[in-house]
């Protein structure tokens, strides 16, 4: 059996030679960019044509579907020597081609006031037939964070535990949290515990006491905001409950006071009041003019009758009356009192007293003079 070499000198060398097969997108830019909202954006897609590339110039963006995307949505088109950029509802005024007439070569996408909605993968294809050619970049919008918000938690007394606490509504994550003291020896407490945007002092002295700020941080930028801690002593509570008891102990000997005032001064009045109506009692009413006219009356008809009076019976009108008991009829107001009968006086002390004597008739029972 024969074998058969084939030989090869050992200079020769095997020279390999590409040759150019038509549209190439020539772009050596990053396909992966981090950007923060509010900026624009320049995703690259240059490109180069062959000769035998001989078909209209057709260059498309798209964004290409994602977890929550179903299909692929057309942002902006180039064909016919014309520009299409409203195919994409929310990137509808803030997206256009980089250069005014793309058929030179340049087929970058320019994005302006991003959002942290127009984060996603998106992929130039240019086709000019029988070439055709595409290329991806996955733009991130990032969002920085938003100012946060610093307060603390629990008692601000010695001896107790509280919480600082940090947050930012929006951001990028990962977000970072670094406390600092900016007021005394900005050290933190040793018993600080750091957890995110938590910061826990236990056991809080009133060194622990100044002015602490929060700094949230991501790739983007920076936040920051400050709270303030006071550690005071917890307040003496035995004086303070003695302090109520003597209060309402006060309270209610001024109301037992102003009660036992107005009860005595209501005893009082009504002491005067029936005092008033005593008096008022005891006094006589004072003399009709009927009464006053009867008692003249009476006085004439005991001087016209002086004149009959004899000394036989003058004792009995002189007699003194003291061992009589008075009865009811002095006992009625005078104006109710009877008209005492006419007395008898003796001659000699009426003629003392400037008495003129009358003769009077004498009468019998029925009225006739005798």
């Amino acid at each position: 059996m024969h074998h058969a070499y084939l030989l090869r000198p050992q200079n020769s060398v095997i020279v390999s030679r590409m040759l150019p097969c038509g549209l190439q997108i020539t772009s050596t830019g990053p396909t992966s960019i981090e950007k923060a909202s509010g900026e624009t954006v320049k995703l690259d897609c240059q490109f180069t044509l062959a000769a035998e590339d001989s078909g209209p110039l057709d260059i498309e963006w798209s964004l290409q579907p994602s977890d929550n995307q179903k299909k692929e949505e057309v942002v902006i088109v180039y064909s016919g020597d014309r520009a299409f950029e409203h195919y994409y509802e929310p990137l509808k005024g803030r997206v256009h081609f980089n250069s005014p007439d793309p058929k030179n070569g340049d087929a970058s996408m320019n994005i302006m006031g991003l959002k942290a909605t127009d984060t996603g993968t998106y992929q130039c294809k240019v086709k000019k037939v029988p070439g055709i050619s595409s290329r991806k970049i996955l733009l991130t919008v990032m969002v920085r964070p938003s100012k946060p918000r610093c307060y603390a938690e629990g008692q601000t007394h010695a001896g107790k535990d509280m919480v600082l606490r940090c947050s930012s509504v929006e951001g990028t994550q990962p977000l970072q949290y670094i406390w600092e003291r900016t007021t005394g020896n900005k050290l933190l407490p040793p018993l600080a515990v750091l957890v995110g945007g938590t910061m826990s002092l236990r056991n809080a002295t009133e060194a622990a006491s100044g002015t602490y700020k929060c700094i949230a941080k991501n790739r983007i930028g920076t936040e920051e905001c400050l709270v303030e801690v006071n550690i005071t002593q917890p307040p003496n509570t035995a004086g303070v409950i003695a302090g109520v008891v003597i209060c309402i102990l006060l309270v209610l000997i001024l109301l037992a006071l102003l009660l036992f005032c107005c009860c005595r001064a209501r005893n009082k009045k009504k002491y005067e009041k029936e005092i008033a109506y005593e008096i008022r009692e005891d006094v006589p009413p004072p003399k009709s003019r009927v009464s006053t006219a009867r008692s003249f009356t009476s006085v004439g008809s005991q001087r016209s009758s002086l004149g009959s009076m004899s000394p036989s019976n003058l004792h009995e009108y002189t007699k003194p009356q003291y061992d009589k008991i008075p009865s009811e009829e002095y006992e009625r107001p005078p104006s109710h009192a009877p008209i005492p009968p006419p007395s008898r006086m003796a001659g000699p002390n009426l003629s003392r007293m400037g008495a003129i004597p009358v003769m009077v008739p004498a009468q019998n029972r029925d009225g006739s003079i005798v």
